[in-house]
This record gives C-alpha cells, structure tokens and sequence, in this order.
C-alpha cells in the first residue's frame, strides 16, 4: 500500500493564516489613518491607478506548488507610482480594491478568495508604512528609491510568508519547501518590476509628454513580457522531458519504470493523478498503476472511467476533456459524476499496435485546467514511455528466455543450478537437497518415425507430467534434449529414491497422440546433498552419471555412488588407450563354439573381441565398446573383428569346409549406409561365402519400434549374409515385431537359459520364444548353456543351437585349434558333414 506523506487539510482551513493577515491589514490601515492627506484631484488619479493595478493583476507566470496555483503579476510597477503619487491609506484602499476585483475575476472559492484579498491587504499595508515613516519624498533620486524598493519588498516579503504559511498548513512541509525554493526567482521579477516602475516615475517626473512613449512601451513590454512567459515555461517542459526520459533510460531495466515514469509524467503535467495501463499481454499480466499527488507509491486504481482507457487502446487516438479540451458532452457529465475536472489519454503505441494508455488527470489548482496545447506534449512523452516500456519488456523477456526452456517453459538448467545452489545455502540440519534426473527412453527413435514435432509433444507431455506430480515443493526443469531435472528438500537419500520411483511410474502411462499410442518410460538418477557433493555443478554432474547407469536396466531408478563415476572415468581415459590398441594390434579376438544341441555338431563359431590392456589388465567388452561408440572408433574395431574371423573362417578348413563365423555389430553400425559394401568387399577379398558369416545385432538395434535398421538389413541379406538378433527378451519387444524382419534366426539372452531349470517362468519365456520364432521359419540359438540339466530341456522343447560353457568357453584361434582337435569325432570329419563333438566335458 502506499504511504501518504502528509494529511491533507480542507482549503477551509486557511482561515487560520487568512485572519491573522486580516487583523495585521486592519491595525496598519488604523495607524496610517493619522497620515492620510488628500485632495479630489488624488481621487482622480486613484481612479487611474486603480484601473491599471486591476490590468497588473492579470497573471504572466504561474507556479503550480502541489495542490495550489502560485502566480507572479505586474502590481509591483503601478504600486511604485501610486507610493509616489498619492497617500499611503489611499494606497492601501485602491490596492485592496483592485485585488477584491482581480480574485473575483478568477473565480476563486471563497477562502481562497479572502486569504488573497486579506494577504495583498495585509502586504501593501505594511509597504504603507514604510512609505509613511519616510515622507516626504524628496524628488525622485537615489533616496526615494530605496524607500519605494524598500516598501515593495516588505510588499512581497509579507506575500510570500503568507503563501508558505498556507500551503504548509494545507499540504505538509514538503510544499511549503518548494514554494521557499521559487523565491529567488520571484524576487528577481520584484527588482525588475520596481525597476521598471522607477524608469516610469523618473519619465513622467521630466515630462507628461513621456505618457506617450511610455504607453507605447508598455505595450511593448506586457507582450514582451508574455512572451517570456511563454519561453519559460517552453524550457521548463523541455527540461522537464529531458529529465523524465534520463530516468526512464537509466532506471527501465532494473523494474521500477512505472514508478519514475508516472511520477515524472504527474509532476510535468502538473496532474492530481497520472495513470498507466497495460492490458495483458502473453505472459505478461493487466498493468493498472496510478500515481497521486499525495501519495508515495502507486496506486492499483484509476479515478477515470474504464471506457476512458478503452475507447483509447480501440480507436488508438488521444481522448481529451475538460473546460478548454472540449469532448463528448456524455463523456463530461460521467467525468463530472466521478469527480474528474478534465483528463488527458494518450495510447502507448509499439510500432502500430497499441499496447496501453497513458492518461493525466484533474489539472492542479482551483482555476488550472488542461488546454490543447498540453496534448502534443503527453503524446510526446507516451511516444517516449512506449519505447521504454517495450524495451523493458524486452529485458524482462530476454532474462525470463535465459532461464527457461522455450519448448516446455520450464526451468533450464541454469535456473535450476542456481536454485539449487540456494537450496544448499539454506539447507536445514536434519535433511537433503535431492536432485533427480529423469532421462526419456527411445526419444531418439520417435524423432526418427515420427518426426520431431512428435518428439517435441512427448516432451511436452512429460513436463506436464512432472509439474503435475511433484509435490509443491519442488521445482522441475529441463537440463537438455531429453533430459528433465526435479530438485527439492527431503529428509534422506532413500525418500528421494522412493520419490523418484514414485515419480516414475506416474508419468509412464502412455501418451495418445492423434490415432498413436506410445508408452514412454524414463531412467532417473538421483543424487542428494550433502552425500554426493556440495557444488551444484558437481551435483549434475554425478546425476548424469546416475542417469547413465539407470539407462542400462531400462527403467529403473539409479542412486549415485562413487563407483558408477569411477567406471566413467575409466571408459574416458580408455579411449586415448583404445586408438592405440587398435593401431597396435592389442586387441585379440575369441571364438565360442556354437553347437547343434540334437546331434551336437559344431557349426560355427562367434568371434569376441578382447581387450588386456598394460595397466587396466582385462577390459571389459561392454566399456570398450561404448568407448569406441562415443569417440567414433566404432568402424575401426568393427572392421578388426570382421576381418579377423573371416581370415581364419578362409584359413580353418576342416573336410573342405570353412568355419562360419558370427560377428556382433552395435546398432549404430546399422546406421553407417557403407557397412553393407564393405562387408561385401571384405568377404571377396577373404573368399568366404556370405551364407558362413552370421551378424548378430542387438534386440534394441532392430526391435526399437522403427524402420530406422530394415534398408540396412536388407541390403546384408541381399548380400546371402546371416542376420541374428541378439540378446532376444531383454528389451521390450514382441515376437510379432520378428515377422517384418530380414532375420535368420533368434537368439534367447543368457539370463533366460540360465533359470530354465529352477524358473517356470524363464523356461515358460524361452518355451514362447523357440515355438514362435520356428512358425516364422527363424533358428533359435540358446545362450548360456551351462547344464546337461538345461540341455535336456532346450533339447524338449525344440530349440536347434546352443552355445555356453557346457560346450567350451570362448577361445583365442590357437587354443581353438587344441579344443577342436581334442573335442571333433575324426569319424565325423568328411566333405558332407559338420564335425560332430565326440565328448562333452
């Protein structure tokens, strides 16, 4: 609320200063009633007098202090001549006179009317005096003039005391402070009034015939003298102006802009109230501030109408009312009803559109009123203020686009590390800042089917989501891509984990998009503070890590700890090493026998690729591969593998035939459109037929809901090339999904094979899969075979090929050569048949 500056005293009041001057009026006039000494011929020249003081009266220059009109007039000069001329009680008589005419010429309310009447009385009674205590005037020299500057000085003095008095009583301290601060230049116009006054008295003293000459400059003077008037108040506005536009520049960005701009806008109209209004506008909310002459602080209320501000921003033309603007004589009387005296409206234009109002109302002081020419100059400052008013908005805007997303109008990542960083500052003994990071599954994939905008509706789905399920405590943001950041109190790691889950499961339901239904899932790392780290940046660094890991067992939660950085780390400082390897010929590959579980006939073999590295010792393929993944040495370690197991597939002819091969590719081969020719110029240069290489690709390479792999696997098969999929169950596939696939055969996932004999459930799993995948013409290949156990069932319900430890180990090529030898039946060795193992260890 604002805060008023001072109580604001009814005008009825300046009675309290106007009887006090009455009462000093009446006492002088009693004292010069003893001097007074006159003729008829003075009466006559009273008369004359009287008519110019009256004339004298009219007001050249106004001050508007607050709530009340100041004005500066000619009576100095007249006063002059008639102290010279006639007694000081006759003086006194025709000066109170012409004032009683003049004040009710302006049409002042009563106690207005009276103090001025009693305040020229009160003042011209005192010069009185003066001038009696010094008579008689002794020519017109040096003498004479001193007491007539005297006497208008205490004039003037008694004047200006009077109107501190008064406005001080009716409008507090502050005015009467800036009525003192015009009295320099109020007395300024004193000395050149009696000046003037004296070059006249001086002129008609030497000759009457100077009436002509000085009547001539008299007219001269008064429209000179208007003129001036004109100019001074010109420079005051235009400095005025400056100083409004030099606050409005330094001070709109930092958001006090409707502050300094209506305040400067009420004081430079001299208006009781001054308004904006910006109607809302996107994200910007309804501006209605008002700035009032007695308040400190804006107002949220208009003293005008709505169909004020209305018919403005409509017809996008200055609306003006008043006694000297004229208007719709409707319009006046609702003005009237409401108290408005006359109210100026200007539209705040952006170009061509009209974005607001700026409107000025009731011009100060009883008799002040809004003219035509104040138009021009509130449509100049609203030209001024709409441009500082957009620019502001820009700020506003461009700060507000800093930290928020543009696609989910969430908070970016640099609003959530700086809340988080205030979290941490504010944190509470007893309690946690958890940082949760949800990873959209498979966003890629449906960028790539369905298109982007798709993509960008999932998303925002998912910040609906989010913000719709935390609790309010939280704040959501978006990190990136595909990546949403939640950050809030908690009272321990384990309920920010249970949060997360909770989260989770809740904006997983499927998402319906036209006649499309998808079921997006995400990984969520999570980290708390202060177990994890205490620097925000450090915090999102080990949530992403979190995140990565979760990305590994779709759809699970992943709390950070120190060893999931650690295998970070080592993949980072492995891909230095991994290039080396590569150009050194430090990598090696072994081969797993892959055997018909029937008659148990070695059919080929798959190549692993391995990695002893100097220092790390064994690598695992897992870390290698992803090294090779994320540093573009993908092709080099594909095309290592490829050519290692088709040289030896050439070289191991065992009864005339070669061994087949089965190399695993990663999904992202399938994207490269060049791998198809150069698998094909690989197995002519090695002389290998293409039905003796099989590629396994894993199930999320091909199953992954879009069309993305199928050029790139037909092109292989059209080569005679075996296509597998591998790690069959893992994912989130179907069989059904098999059918639009150029794939040869299956391969169950380990994990399955390995519980068939203690699990219904897996051996239910591997049971669908060998039945579904022979109706659709596929071979089954069971990893894992460990058991003689889980041999007998596979061999119960069906499945073709096995390969695991049961049968051998994966072997480098010489220990490979010993196991065939040790393992193959020589009988079964011939041109017409796969060797047959003879024992099975």
């Amino acid at each position: 609320m604002p805060t008023r500056e001072a109580p604001r005293r009814p005008i009825a009041t300046a009675w309290l200063i106007t009887t006090p001057l009455a009462a000093l009026a009446v006492a002088s006039i009693a004292i010069l009633v003893f001097t007074a000494e006159f003729d008829e011929r003075d009466l006559l020249l009273a008369a004359l007098l009287l008519v110019v003081m009256v004339i004298a009266g009219i007001p050249t220059l106004s001050f508007v202090v607050r709530r009340q009109a100041f004005v500066v007039t000619l009576t100095e000069i007249p006063l002059v001549l008639a102290f010279y001329s006639l007694s000081p009680l006759l003086v006194v008589v025709i000066a109170t006179c012409a004032a009683i005419i003049t004040q009710a010429y302006r049409r002042y309310p009563p106690p207005k009317l009276w103090f001025n009447v009693a305040r020229d009385a009160a003042g011209v009674s005192v010069a009185g005096l003066v001038v009696a205590v010094a008579l008689p005037f002794d020519g017109v020299g040096p003498g004479t003039w001193a007491v007539l500057f005297a006497a208008i000085t205490a004039n003037s003095l008694i004047s200006l005391v009077a109107v501190v008095g008064v406005i001080t009583l009716l409008q507090g301290w502050q005015g009467s402070r800036e009525t003192a601060s015009t009295a320099v230049q109020l007395f300024l116009t004193l000395a050149l009034n009696v000046a003037i006054g004296l070059l006249i008295l001086i002129a008609l003293a030497s000759t009457l015939w100077s009436t002509l000459l000085l009547g001539a400059i008299t007219i001269a003077g008064v429209l000179l003298y208007r003129s001036y008037a004109r100019f001074l108040r010109q420079h005051r506005t235009l400095g005025d102006m400056y100083e409004l536009t030099r606050a409005m520049a330094s001070v709109g960005a930092e958001g006090n802009l409707a502050d300094i701009l209506l305040g400067r806008i009420r004081a430079l109209m001299q208006a009781e109230y001054a308004t904006l209004w910006l109607p809302a506008q996107g994200r910007h909310p309804e501006v209605l501030l008002t700035a009032r002459l007695d308040d400190r602080g804006l107002l949220d209320v208009a003293q005008t109408p709505v169909t004020v501000r209305q018919r403005t921003l409509e017809s996008g033309q200055t609306l003006a009312a008043g006694r000297l603007l004229g208007g719709e004589p409707e319009l006046r009387r609702e003005l009237t009803r409401q108290q408005v005296k006359d109210v100026i409206a200007v539209p705040l234009r952006s170009g061509q559109v009209v974005i607001g109002t700026i409107e000025v109302v009731n011009r100060l002081s009883d008799v002040g009123n809004f003219a035509p020419a104040d138009v021009p100059i509130l449509e100049t400052v609203a030209a001024h203020a709409a441009v500082a008013l957009e620019n502001s908005r820009l700020v506003d805007r461009l700060r507000h686009d800093a930290y928020h997303d543009a696609l989910t109008k969430l908070p970016n990542r640099r609003r959530i590390l700086g809340a988080l960083a205030e979290a941490v500052r504010i944190r509470a003994p007893g309690e946690v800042v958890a940082l949760l990071l949800f990873d959209v599954d498979r966003l890629r994939q449906v960028n790539e089917a369905l298109g982007h905008a798709a993509g960008d509706k999932v998303l925002v789905e998912v910040a609906d989501r989010l913000r719709g399920c935390v609790p309010s405590a939280a704040l959501v943001g978006r990190a990136g891509g595909d990546e949403f950041l939640v950050t809030l109190r908690l009272e321990s790691a384990d309920a920010a984990v249970e949060l997360a889950g909770q989260l989770r499961e809740q904006i997983r339901d499927e998402m319906v998009f036209d006649s499309l239904t998808l079921d997006v899932d995400t990984a969520v790392g999570v980290v708390v503070h202060p177990d994890h780290g205490d620097a925000p940046a450090t915090l999102l660094q080990r949530v992403d890590v979190a995140a990565t890991a979760a990305k590994a067992v779709p759809g699970s939660v992943q709390l950070y700890t120190p060893a999931l950085e650690s295998r970070s780390l080592h993949r980072l400082g492995l891909a230095g090493d991994l290039r080396n390897a590569l150009d050194n010929g430090e990598l090696e590959v072994y081969y797993q026998p892959k055997v018909t579980l029937r008659d148990r006939r070695l059919i080929g073999v798959e190549c692993l690729a391995r990695w002893e590295h100097p220092t790390h010792g064994s690598v695992t393929p897992a870390d290698f591969v992803a090294v090779a993944e994320h540093t573009g040495q993908l092709g080099r370690l594909t095309e290592f593998v490829l050519r290692e197991g088709l040289r030896h597939s050439r070289d191991w002819a065992h009864g005339g035939q070669s061994l087949a091969v089965a190399v695993n590719l990663s999904a992202r081969t399938l994207t490269d459109q060049h791998f198809p020719e150069q698998v094909r110029e690989l197995l002519e240069e090695y002389g290998v037929p293409a039905q003796l290489l099989t590629l396994e690709i894993p199930e999320a390479g091909v199953l992954d809901g879009t069309e993305r792999p199928i050029p790139t696997l037909r092109r292989l098969r059209d080569l005679g090339v075996r296509l597998a999929v591998d790690d069959f169950g893992t994912g989130s596939s179907s069989l059904a999904h098999l059918r639009r696939l150029p794939v040869h055969e299956v391969k169950v996932d380990h994990s399955f094979v390995q519980g068939m004999a203690t699990d219904p459930g897996d051996l239910a799993i591997v049971n669908a899969v060998v039945t579904l995948s022979q109706q659709f013409g596929l071979t089954v290949v069971a990893e894992g075979v460990e058991s003689e156990l889980t041999l007998e069932l596979l061999q119960d319900i069906g499945c073709e090929v096995g390969q695991g430890f049961l049968f051998s180990r994966p072997l480098p090529y010489e220990r490979l050569e010993a196991w065939f030898g040790a393992q193959v039946d020589p009988e079964s060795i011939s041109s017409s048949e796969l060797p047959r193992l003879r024992v099975v260890p």
